[in-house]
């Protein structure tokens, strides 16, 4: 009995050393980032190259889920409240969820899936070919060349993408709203503009931004870490998914949260 006690207290104090381990090396990567990210020199070209993949690559399917979330959004609010009168709330109630919540949750869901399986897949393959150990070799950091381009690649075009989903949305729940429930556009865009405001914006832009950091973060540690060949990178493309998707979620309510105090 005394040994299996002292078998699961040295499991758990493994485990719980592993996880400080884990998250210091999150922040060491992050905080090394953002290093060579201020001290030079700035591959410039690797950054617009990263947008370019990262950012236009995604903007088909930000369309859809932007277009899909104002058609699905309005089409339940409207019917549910007409049951009470309140048609005319729809777009109030809409272009609210679509600018603090959804339009930057559901995107950044995708783009983890897109965007961070994808940059998890490329490093683990440099990896376990050595061609991260050769950027070494030459005396440059991989941070410097692999990381840094695609964090702020994706800092940048997150926002943007969330926006544009927003305005997708928008437009989505206007052509609901004028052939379900007889309400006007002129009279849908009036009380979408006055009832989101700037901070509403802000809070959504800010969101893509934190989340865009997470994704590109774990993406580029995990990729860097990968090992065992083509089955490490299977393995690493997984987590990556699995864990950049719960933290968003996760992040969000925490966000959610500050805004609502600060604002």
């Amino acid at each position: 009995m005394i040994k299996i006690l002292e078998t699961k207290l040295e499991n758990l104090y493994l485990s719980t050393r592993n996880f400080f381990i884990f998250v210091g090396e999150i922040f060491a990567l992050f905080f090394e980032t953002l290093k060579c990210s201020v001290t030079g020199p700035f591959y410039f070209s690797r950054l617009m190259e990263q947008i370019n993949h990262i950012g236009y690559g995604s903007t088909s399917i930000t369309v859809v889920i932007g277009l899909t979330m104002g058609l699905v959004m309005t089409l339940n609010f409207g019917y549910g409240l007409a049951k009470f009168g309140g048609t005319l709330y729809v777009p109030a109630v809409v272009s609210l969820s679509l600018a603090r919540e959804m339009a930057p949750l559901f995107t950044s869901l995708l783009v983890a899936g897109r965007v961070g399986s994808g940059i998890a897949a490329e490093l683990g393959a440099m990896n376990v070919t050595q061609q991260v150990d050769a950027i070494r070799a030459l005396g440059t950091s991989p941070v410097r060349v692999l990381v840094v381009p695609r964090f702020w690649s994706l800092v940048i075009s997150l926002p943007l993408l969330s926006a544009l989903s927003f305005a997708v949305g928008i437009l989505g729940g206007m052509l609901v709203c004028k052939t379900e429930f007889d309400i006007v556009p002129g009279f849908y865009l009036y009380k979408v503009f006055s009832t989101v405001k700037f901070y509403d914006y802000m809070s959504g832009l800010i969101k893509s931004a934190v989340f865009a950091g997470i994704i590109t973060i774990f993406a580029c540690y995990k990729g860097l870490q990968t090992k065992d060949g083509t089955k490490g990178v299977g393995l690493t493309t997984t987590w990556v998914v699995v864990t950049a998707s719960i933290l968003i979620l996760v992040t969000d309510f925490f966000i959610s949260k500050i805004f609502l105090v600060i604002w």
